[in-house]
């Protein structure tokens, strides 16, 4: 389904200029007429405060403040207009134990560079199509960490309140 994205805004938050103009005219192409940069976190965090664009695609690897550490301030600090918002989270690195820490950090999507506009195309879609449920407890706010239910799931349910499926023990 084609989207017509001329009104929401986009926040790039990534250090290297030559991949953040890439991304800015890969979300042009979209239709998104706002594409606002930011060299780095602390940069990103600042302007995220000031003007609560709709979705963020953040790079990993900054200083003095990367994308993990971005991704927390916006869920947790106080000044975060929006601790909702979807983050995509941009890197080179696809290591399982990485994508895992991008989740438990609280991003929205991961995105493995070098990535086509395509790829880039799915994960706002996915943003938008699929928000997940937010949690919050005691070490984490974000986006719920399970995809999806597993049908064959056969230990113990985490929570006394997760009855979506029966008892398979």
């Amino acid at each position: 389904m084609p989207y017509q994205f001329d009104k929401i805004s986009v926040l790039v938050v990534e250090d290297n200029q030559p991949m953040a103009l890439m991304a800015k005219s890969i979300l042009e192409t979209f239709g998104i007429q706002t594409v606002v940069l930011a060299k780095n976190g602390e940069e990103g965090f600042e302007t995220f405060c000031k003007q609560n664009n709709d979705i963020i695609l953040a790079d990993w690897m900054m200083k003095p403040m990367d994308g993990i550490s971005l991704t927390r301030a916006i869920r947790n600090e106080a000044r975060s207009p929006n601790p909702f918002v979807p983050i995509i989270l941009m890197t080179g690195f696809s290591e399982k134990l990485r994508v895992e820490q991008a989740r438990d950090s609280g991003v929205s999507e991961f995105l493995v560079k070098p990535f086509e506009a395509k790829d880039l195309y799915k994960r706002v879609v996915q943003v938008i199509e699929r928000p997940r449920q937010f949690i919050r407890c005691e070490t984490f706010f974000g986006p719920d960490r399970r995809r999806k239910a597993d049908p064959n799931f056969v230990g113990p349910w985490r929570r006394e309140t997760d009855h979506s499926l029966k008892d398979l023990t």
